[in-house]
């Protein structure tokens, strides 16, 4: 099975240690993680998320990609199957999805095509018939990217003391 995915104009790598310098600087952007975290990452914190991700497709076999331009090879951000055990009311009880870009590429379209491609990839290589996501109330972009993608809302709930909103796509 392999786990790298192009598309038309982008190609999807297993995150890997060479992405921390990127990794570090688009969790630093303020356009970027203004509606995931409270404030900025730092290096450390960037090179924590790097281990979990790297570690997260050692024993899932599945987790984020990094997302580079099959043109130019420059990072745009990442798209992710991702079980992360996340304490949530109610629970997720599906393959989670994520998904985020550099303030630099996005609304180019660029995130659905990658998103598109890690659904296909679930389908295909998981056997997934039913992906979960938690967006915040106030992203607008990535609510209706995953409308785009055929996420409906099925739960308002709270995660780590913010209100999330809980989506889930069923089928192929």
């Amino acid at each position: 099975m392999s786990r790298v995915i192009e598309t038309d104009r982008l190609i999807l790598t297993p995150v890997a240690e060479g992405d921390y310098g990127d990794l570090c600087a688009l969790l630093a952007d303020p356009g970027f993680f203004r509606h995931i975290f409270p404030q900025a990452l730092n290096a450390e914190e960037a090179w924590f998320r790097l281990l979990r991700d790297i570690g997260h497709w050692q024993v899932m076999g599945y987790g984020n990609w990094s997302i580079r331009t099959r043109e130019s090879g420059r990072y745009v951000g990442s798209v992710g199957l991702l079980n992360y055990q996340r304490i949530l009311d109610p629970a997720f009880d599906a393959i989670e999805m994520g998904w985020g870009l550099s303030p630099a590429f996005q609304g180019q379209g660029l995130a659905f095509e990658a998103a598109t491609a890690a659904v296909a990839w679930a389908v295909e290589h998981l056997k997934a018939d039913r992906l979960v996501c938690m967006i915040s109330p106030d992203n607008g972009p990535s609510l209706a990217l995953a409308g785009r993608l055929g996420f409906v809302r099925y739960a308002d709930t709270a995660y780590k003391g913010e209100p999330v909103i809980l989506l889930e796509r069923r089928g192929t």
